[in-house]
């Protein structure tokens, strides 16, 4: 039995062409250990773009800000993740 889908609340696509990542400033989690496994996070005006530090070829995904903070503030908060019970 299939799961039906929702619509997304918030736009989330890859890189458009009208954003510039030429300045982007990538930054890695002080967690990543310098492994080169994770994922890394620029803040382009009122995007935030992510991209696997492992493939940067593939092309980062870019989020509205406020998504952004919402997926941070739930996992921070408990409200996203592994559940274990």
């Amino acid at each position: 039995m299939s799961t039906p889908r929702m619509a997304a609340p918030h736009d989330v696509t890859a890189a458009r062409h009208d954003v510039d990542l030429a300045r982007a400033r990538w930054r890695k989690s002080s967690y990543s250990g310098g492994a080169n496994d994770c994922l890394e996070v620029a803040v382009l005006g009122k995007h935030a773009a992510v991209r696997d530090s492992k493939d940067i070829s593939r092309g980062p995904l870019l989020f509205p800000k406020t998504a952004m903070r919402a997926l941070v503030g739930g996992i921070a908060s408990g409200a996203i993740g592994e559940h274990l019970g």
